[in-house]
């Protein structure tokens, strides 16, 4: 398998580290859970992804997060029976061939251009506010 097939709007399974954890000291994810591939940077020394965490808890006030329709949640391959949310404020960053994290396999699903793109222009116009964990 190869990294070729993630890109903007696929869900692949990660170590995601919180902000919240990583400003506390924590170096590793707790779990592996669903993210988002936001953005795939191509670099020289191996391609950028900024990856958007997915949970099933409902964020708090102020939190820029997106619920996920039922369809989309279909097409990502993810629960149907859960209630899940797109964080939009902060985001782990990770190198292709240099993570310790990435795994070569295919994503279990990837959300639709319509559903997700919009997203991706909130995030852009917002970037300035987001916090982020490189795990570089």
């Amino acid at each position: 398998m190869s990294f070729d097939s993630l890109e903007t709007g696929s869900v692949i399974r990660y170590p995601y580290l919180w902000v919240r954890q990583a400003v506390t000291g924590e170096l590793e994810g707790r779990k592996s859970r669903p993210v988002a591939v936001g953005v795939r940077v191509p670099r020289a020394d191996g391609d950028l992804l900024i990856l958007l965490p997915i949970t099933t808890k409902e964020p708090m006030s102020g939190r820029l997060a997106t619920e996920i329709p039922d369809i989309e949640k279909r097409r990502a391959g993810l629960d149907l029976d859960l209630r899940l949310w797109i964080i939009l404020d902060e985001y782990n960053e990770d190198i292709i061939g240099r993570s310790f994290y990435l795994e070569p396999v295919p994503p279990i699903g990837r959300f639709s251009k319509a559903f997700f793109l919009p997203l991706m222009r909130e995030l852009i116009a917002r970037r300035k506010d987001m916090k982020g964990v490189s795990r570089l």
